[in-house]
């Protein structure tokens, strides 16, 4: 399914961060989700997790999933953090600044394992080491 990828802070999210806790298992719970609408979460068929891909199709991570009203059908948000990170585009179209809201991703039903932020840094950073 293509949506239209919005990131942004929580308030958990943000208080984490500031509190130098990205590598606890608090932080993984709240930032390693996507945020599905009802309808699109039952188009998916209700799955627990998703794998959000970038519309290149180079980089995707596999999250948990939370159904919400927060967002529209067609949208997914997630929460600022090395998860969505690793799906935005670089690419800043001279802006200087990613594409952190409106950025088209594919979303799909996924069994894979959610990574620990550590594990994302291995895997994407450090050559999987």
């Amino acid at each position: 399914m293509e949506v239209i990828l919005i990131t942004g802070s929580t308030i958990e999210e943000g208080r984490l961060a500031k509190g130098g806790d990205k590598l606890t298992d608090g932080y993984q719970a709240e930032c390693a989700v996507c945020w599905l609408s009802p309808a699109d979460f039952e188009t998916l068929g209700s799955p627990e997790k998703v794998r959000v891909t970038s519309r290149n199709g180079k980089h995707s991570m596999a999250v948990r999933t939370k159904c919400t009203d927060s967002v529209e059908p067609g949208q997914v948000f997630m929460p600022r953090a090395i998860w969505s990170n690793v799906i935005v585009d670089p690419d800043t179209f001279s802006t200087g600044s990613p594409l952190y809201k409106g950025a088209p991703v594919e979303v799909e039903p996924t069994d894979a394992g959610v990574l620990s932020a550590r594990d994302v840094v291995l895997k994407m950073y450090a050559g999987g080491q």
